[in-house]
C-alpha cells in the first residue's frame, strides 16, 4: 500500500476505483486500521461510481506512530476533562482531522464525500465544521455528538475494553481478546461466527499491533468534548447512520448528531451494533452511494 506525506506526518492509505471519479473517504475509528474497512466493501462502494479510500489514523496501522509521547492514564485524563482542568496532549481530533485534509490535498482531492465511523465519525464531524469546502458530504456513522449526559457504552463492554485488556502484548492473549471485542460490540442481529473473528483479530494483530496509539485516541476524544457547537457549522449534506443495538455508542448519540445538524437525515438499522457486519455491507453501501449521489445532485 502506498504512504504520502501530510500534515507533518506519513499516512498509509489504499484506494479503489477511477480517480476520475468523485472520491469518498473513509475514516475508521479508535485504534482501528483501515482494513477494518472491508475490501469488499470498498470494492462494492466503487462499483457505485466513486473514487474510495482508507487509511491509518495517525498512530495506528502502518501511519506515523507517536513513540516519544508516553501513553497517558484514561483515567486522570477523564477525571480532568469531568471537572474541566487543562489536558496537555500529544495531539488531538482536531489535528486528525487536518491530517484527513492533509491526505486529500496530497492526492490533489479538492473535495471529498466523507464517511466517519465511531471516532472516525467525530473526526469526519470536525472536518466538516472547519473545512466546509472540502466536504462534499459528510456521513457520520456509529458516532456522537460527545454531549456529556448521553447514555455511555454497556458496563460488559466497558470492563471488558478497558478493564481486560491484556498487559503483555501476547499474541494468543490479545488475539482472543479482540475476539471477545468483536463478539461484545457486535450486531446481534448479524453475529460474527468464530472463524471470521478469529481471522480478522489475527489479521490485525499481525499487520500492526499497538495498545499505545489506543490510549492516546482515548485521550483526544475526551479532549474533544461537547462538539455540538461545531455540529451547527456543518453545511454539507448529512447522512447518519446508527444501528439500533450498538453497545458502545448507543443510538442516543447518533440521534444527538443528527439533532444538531442542519437537515441532517437519520437512519436506524434494525439488529445492528457497532461493527460492519457482511449482510449489512449491500446496505451500507447503497446508504452511502446514494447520499454521496444525492449531494452531487445525481
Amino acid at each position: 500500500m502506498p504512504q504520502v506525506s501530510a500534515n507533518g506526518i506519513s499516512i498509509e492509505y489504499e484506494s479503489f476505483g477511477s480517480t476520475s471519479s468523485p472520491a469518498i473517504l473513509l475514516v475508521m475509528g479508535l485504534g482501528m486500521q483501515l482494513t477494518v474497512w472491508p475490501e469488499p466493501f470498498c470494492r462494492e462502494l466503487s462499483s457505485k461510481g466513486y473514487h474510495v479510500i482508507r487509511y491509518d489514523n495517525r498512530d495506528t496501522g502502518l501511519s506515523t506512530k507517536f513513540d516519544e509521547a508516553k501513553a497517558p492514564s484514561i483515567p486522570w485524563l477523564a477525571f480532568k476533562g469531568l471537572v474541566g482542568l487543562p489536558i496537555h496532549l500529544p495531539y488531538t481530533l482536531r489535528d486528525m482531522a487536518d491530517d484527513a485534509i492533509g491526505l486529500l490535498d496530497a492526492l490533489d482531492i479538492d473535495a471529498a464525500h466523507l464517511v466517519g465511523a465511531s471516532m472516525g465519525g467525530m473526526i469526519a464531524q470536525n472536518v466538516s465544521a472547519s473545512y466546509s469546502q472540502r466536504v462534499r458530504s459528510l456521513t457520520s456513522l456509529m458516532s456522537t455528538t460527545g454531549k456529556r449526559s448521553l447514555p455511555g457504552p454497556d458496563r460488559q463492554v466497558s470492563r471488558h475494553l478497558f478493564l481486560a485488556r491484556p498487559k503483555n502484548g501476547n499474541r494468543d492473549a490479545v488475539i482472543a481478546h479482540s475476539m471477545r471485542t468483536i463478539e461484545l460490540i457486535g450486531s446481534p442481529g448479524y453475529p460474527v461466527d468464530e472463524e471470521s473473528r478469529r481471522e480478522l483479530a489475527s489479521m490485525s494483530f499481525d499487520r500492526c499491533y499497538y495498545p499505545a496509539g489506543v490510549s492516546r485516541h482515548i485521550a483526544a476524544i475526551i479532549h474533544d468534548g461537547d462538539r455540538r457547537e461545531r455540529l451547527g457549522k456543518i453545511s454539507s449534506p448529512t447522512l447518519v447512520i446508527h444501528g439500533r443495538e450498538d453497545p458502545l455508542i448507543p443510538l442516543a448519540g447518533g440521534i444527538d448528531t443528527a439533532k444538531h445538524i442542519a437537515g441532517a437525515r437519520l437512519e436506524i438499522i434494525e439488529g445492528m451494533g457497532h461493527n460492519l457486519p457482511e449482510a449489512l455491507w449491500p446496505v451500507l453501501a447503497e446508504m452511502i452511494a446514494g447520499h454521496a449521489g444525492q449531494a452531487d445532485g445525481d
